[in-house]
């Protein structure tokens, strides 16, 4: 009984196993919530989801731990092939042009949000009570995002970050400074290849095939770590569902249906808008290859945790060549946050209601720069645009006490939006890698 059933689920597509797994847990998870919320206006003391949530939730950390235990090696070994791969002169164009491509997706995004969030203006009117009211819920979480902005959330930071003891940084993970110094590596090699002797030529090939190596090596553990995501991605839904159930109602919806269009604008119009008029292939065919990393960003709420998928991905559906891949995705997973852009606004909006501030055409376009270059700093990790409110709000002019109500409410609510964020992300990163690809001729086609 039992072998059939493991030879049946190792058959059924990866796909259709998640989609079941994630359609599974939301219904258990959101019965949870139910049965707490009914016994628990009952009984005193921890309700239902509270007692059961702790032996499920392991089961779904174990898969984004899982994840983050090989993104850092795969950054780090994916960029160095990358930048040792191409000539130098090619590197220089495709890197540019890579930049500028998310630098301008971001611009639309937050230029989307602002339009948005001004047409729906949440924390408006009749609403702004409700609004109120919610702002005592996750005070001390808020204000614990507060000190750890206060210290990573500036600019200088940021900069200083560029440049770190690079064990130090995969030691704690720390993606930008891995970044830097994983390209400045691969630049080197390469620098050398062209302008070294023969017996040089040799070492530093051997190196490189060693990278090379260590790379395959890592995306084969990304094949045993798929085949446990559904399990994962079961617990992580009956928990999110099991906590959170519908938070979303009441002064919640204007917030999440701007966000959440803003995001589908994004994803079904502006990308394969782009991608059409770049490419001339048909967007829509383009999306549904990605669409594995597509649901294990709305899944795990991680562009980082991510990586391996859409790196593999990228590779073997849209037939982008590693050089290109290991290099865009990696960048891109850290730099290229548009489902953030298209957040924030939202949030300074409703900040800019509720504590009486005006928005001039000047502040906007403050603002919509503001938000893609704070972006950056995102980290691609579950909820890092939270950390970023306090950059753009006290731009606005709002008190460290007043972005702490701002960030309080958001709470309640970001891990559902995160969900729809990342997977903008991760979409943004795929499309623009596949945009890049085709425009430099780095995409295989004898495969297709």
């Amino acid at each position: 009984m039992i072998k059939p059933f493991f030879r049946w689920y190792f058959k059924t597509s990866l796909i259709l196993r998640i989609i079941a797994c994630f359609i599974g847990g939301s219904l258990i998870g959101a019965v949870l919530w139910y049965l707490s919320q009914t016994t628990g206006a009952k009984a005193e003391g921890p309700t239902m989801a509270e007692k059961i949530i702790p032996y499920i939730s392991p089961f779904g950390q174990v898969f984004v731990h899982m994840l983050k235990m090989i993104v850092v090696p795969i950054i780090f070994f994916s960029l160095i092939t990358g930048a040792s791969s191409l000539p130098i002169k090619r590197f220089g164009r495709i890197g540019l042009k890579t930049i500028l491509w998310y630098m301008f997706c971001s611009f639309v995004a937050a230029i989307l949000g602002t339009c948005l969030a001004l047409a729906i203006n949440p924390g408006s009117g009749s609403t702004l009570d409700a609004w109120q009211k919610l702002v005592g819920v996750q005070g001390a979480e808020a204000e614990s995002i507060a000190q750890q902005a206060s210290t990573e959330g500036t600019l200088s930071q940021l900069l200083l970050n560029l440049f770190r003891n690079p064990f130090e940084a995969l030691a704690t993970g720390n993606f930008l400074p891995i970044i830097v110094f994983a390209i400045m590596f691969g630049l080197a090699i390469r620098i050398l290849i062209e302008a070294g002797d023969e017996l040089r030529i040799k070492r530093l090939e051997l190196l490189s095939d060693l990278v090379e190596a260590c790379r395959d090596a890592m995306f084969k553990l990304v094949d045993w770590i798929l085949e446990y995501s559904p399990i994962g991605v079961l617990a992580l839904t009956i928990v999110n569902f099991g906590l959170y159930g519908p938070s979303i109602v009441g002064p919640y919806v204007s917030v999440t249906l701007g966000v959440v269009l803003g995001i589908v604008a994004m994803v079904f119009v502006v990308y394969p808008l782009l991608l059409w008029i770049v490419t001339r292939h048909n967007p829509f065919a383009i999306l549904k290859r990605i669409k594995e990393p597509m649901i294990m960003a709305f899944i795990t709420r991680s562009s980082a945790a991510t990586l391996p998928v859409s790196i593999k991905t990228a590779e073997e559906e849209l037939k982008i060549r590693n050089e290109l891949a290991s290099f865009s995705l990696p960048l891109g997973a850290t730099i290229n946050m548009d489902g953030v852009c298209v957040h924030l606004p939202m949030f300074a909006v409703l900040a800019a209601n509720m504590f009486g501030i005006d928005l001039t055409l000047g502040s906007l376009i403050i603002l919509v720069i503001t938000t893609v270059l704070s972006s950056i700093g995102a980290g691609g990790v579950p909820g890092g645009s939270l950390m970023l409110l306090f950059i753009i709000l006290e731009t606005m002019g709002l008190s460290g006490q007043q972005v702490a109500v701002i960030v309080a409410l958001a709470l309640g609510i970001n891990p559902i939006l995160d969900m729809f964020e990342t997977m903008n992300n991760i979409t943004g990163d795929l499309v623009c890698s596949y945009a890049v690809a085709t425009n430099e001729g780095l995409v295989d086609t004898t495969t297709n």
